[in-house]
């Protein structure tokens, strides 16, 4: 059993090698931004098939702006006239534009069917924004991503929160990923200049790069990672903007949390193997100014699955195999490393917290920290769904708030 030791201590200490080497690789970036004076005409997209229940809050958030949109310039995308959500969307006095081929079912579809729609028309857009149906925008949401717009960002998101937090610990537990994406890596990739990775919506593409592709060409489960691996390939100025705030509903069923992260997964995996050629062969003949957002991409999750291994095969080690034959030390040494990676995890939790603009009920934000470093090592049970799971397909989560 020796073997199993040494194999899973190396394991463990070269994930955390790894992922000091990524954090320390994001230095050597550099973002070339030109600064914009002229005031943008904004468009904005809203994906809303079945969305009659949310989508309301979202177009009242955007009516109440402090930096006006114009009611027409929001298009509300829909699968059908009989659609509820297309009265409210005329009500408000946006456009709804109707989807050409239902047999696409993704995100990235809906959006290239607007965008085509919109080019026909030769409509001129400086920004594109894009948003679920169940977001709600902070009266300033705007006012503040302008001033990534204005210092030359081509396309930027916001500081996502969630508005339904405070339902229960899954809810609570759910947003807080998208708190590990943003605050815990955008915040630092923002501050070292380096490409930031979208998450989600709540973001801009400038309409100069839309009017290029001529549609969306973000088409994967995970479009939102597709679209950031492109920019850095593309060497894009990506920013963060944690002034501008937007919430979003999270789910509070714990199957609805597995099939959403199986399908994050999958994509993940989908678009690495589309763009990390790509990135190869730029850095095999280059050295870009973002060489060093390109150098962690190629990192990638690696440090993780094997610090995830080493623990897991330490504990296997010292749990079950050593603790046959009562070696005592053995059984301690597992015991110590299973109270080691959920200790890590719990003060990462806190930290998060910390972070947040919201602050949860009492009594479930100590159940959310306690369940959290659990739910993360539930990624793993997900990453194996994504594995097997030859046909992973994008499922609607259930909104209601």
């Amino acid at each position: 059993m020796a073997i199993i030791t040494i194999a899973g201590a190396g394991l463990l200490i070269g994930g955390v090698g790894g992922f000091l080497l990524g954090g320390w690789l994001l230095k050597f970036s550099h973002l070339t931004l030109h600064h914009r004076e002229k005031e943008p005409r904004i468009a904005v997209l809203i994906p809303a098939r079945d969305e009659s229940k949310v989508i309301e809050g979202l177009l009242r958030s955007i009516q109440r702006q402090s930096y006006p949109v114009r009611a027409e310039d929001v298009y509300v995308i829909l699968e059908k006239n009989e659609d509820p959500s297309r009265a409210i969307a005329e009500q408000y006095g946006n456009t709804v534009i109707l989807r050409k081929d239902l047999s696409k079912q993704r995100k990235g579809y809906a959006l290239n069917d607007a965008v085509q729609e919109i080019l026909e028309r030769s409509e001129q857009y400086d920004l594109y924004f894009v948003f679920d149906a169940d977001n709600i925008l902070a009266k300033d949401y705007f006012e503040q991503m302008l001033e990534s717009y204005r210092q030359g960002y081509e396309m930027a998101i916001g500081y996502r929160a969630a508005k339904n937090a405070n339902d229960n610990v899954i809810s609570a537990v759910s947003s807080l990923t998208f708190s590990m994406i943003n605050v815990l890596g955008n915040h630092k990739r923002k501050k070292l200049g380096a490409n930031i990775i979208f998450s989600g919506t709540g973001c801009y593409v400038s309409g100069n790069l839309v009017e290029k592709w001529g549609g969306w060409p973000f088409h994967s489960l995970t479009e939102d990672y597709e679209m950031s691996l492109y920019a850095m390939v593309k060497n894009i100025p990506t920013d963060y903007n944690e002034q501008a705030t937007f919430y979003d509903e999270q789910p509070v069923q714990y199957a609805e949390t597995v099939a959403q992260r199986t399908r994050w997964i999958k994509g993940y995996f989908a678009a690495r193997r589309l763009y990390l050629p790509r990135m190869r062969e730029l850095l095999r003949h280059d050295r870009p100014e973002n060489f060093g957002s390109l150098m962690k991409e190629l990192i990638g999750v690696k440090p993780i699955i094997l610090m995830l291994i080493g623990a897991i095969l330490l504990m296997v080690d010292g749990l079950f195999v050593r603790s046959i034959g009562l070696n005592v030390d053995w059984l301690w040494l597992g015991v110590g490393v299973v109270v080691l990676v959920y200790a890590v995890l719990l003060v990462i939790t806190v930290v998060m917290l910390s972070r947040e603009c919201y602050k949860l009920r009492q009594g479930l934000e100590m159940r959310t920290i306690l369940f959290n470093p659990i739910y993360l090592l539930t990624y793993v049970w997900c990453a194996l769904k994504a594995l097997f799971t030859k046909d992973v397909k994008w499922q609607k989560t259930k909104h209601g708030k």
